[in-house]
């Protein structure tokens, strides 16, 4: 085989094992309940004993019909998050739930979550919803009504916003892991814990140093349960 012909045989590898390794791991067992107390430490969690597993490893009493409380919430919003953490049999099963609630005139704010494609569908109320590809930095923006569904590509920016000055909103929102994190972006970039550099920001934003001070002191809090 010519030397050139090998480059693009090892090319082709390298990109399906990228793709193949890009999301949670496929199970190789019919479940593999996470051990959330163990010392091991891997990729995950490690399995808990087949013959320890019950049903109440797959259960969680979430009181997902209950509508959550918004009103502590700066912007509006409140995320909660059913994740391996939650319930440990999601482990190796790719896959979580969140139920989000919004004030009127509330929004769960842009962020990313980036191990996970997250699809949306609106219960109660209407949302103007979006993302922002990578450079050039398109925005794909819609307003959904009760049972309207969208789709946020993993990784991407995305946001929604509960236009509607006098009615909340309520959406489930299904994510491709059973951890997908989540970074919302004003809190990650004012504020780090250590604080980054108000030389770095001012540059990037192109505002005064003291703009970017500001900002900093305020209190970024997180929406998620």
């Amino acid at each position: 085989m010519a030397p050139s012909s090998y480059f693009l045989l090892a090319a082709l590898l390298a990109t399906v094992t990228s793709v193949a390794i890009a999301s949670d791991p496929s199970p190789l067992q019919d479940f593999c309940v996470a051990d959330i107390h163990s010392p091991v430490k891997v990729n995950g969690f490690v399995c808990k004993d087949p013959m320890a597993v019950n049903a109440d490893d797959f259960f969680k009493a979430a009181n997902l019909d209950k509508p959550m409380d918004t009103k502590k919430s700066k912007v509006g919003s409140n995320v909660t998050l059913i994740n391996v953490m939650q319930l440990p049999g999601l482990n190796t099963l790719g896959i979580s739930l969140a139920r989000i609630d919004y004030a009127p005139l509330g929004q769960n704010p842009p962020h990313t979550h980036p191990r996970a494609t997250e699809i949306l569908t609106v219960l109660e109320g209407t949302l103007y919803v979006g993302f922002v590809t990578s450079n050039p930095n398109k925005l794909f923006a819609k307003v959904l009504n009760k049972g309207d569904v969208f789709v946020f590509p993993q990784g991407l920016i995305h946001f929604q916003f509960n236009p509607i000055y006098d009615k909340p909103a309520v959406a489930i929102a299904g994510l491709s892991s059973q951890n997908p994190g989540a970074i919302t972006i004003a809190n990650a970039v004012f504020g780090s814990k250590p604080p980054i550099s108000d030389d770095v920001l001012a540059k990037a934003f192109q505002v005064q140093k003291g703009t970017i001070d500001w900002l900093q002191a305020q209190f970024w809090e997180n929406n998620h349960n």
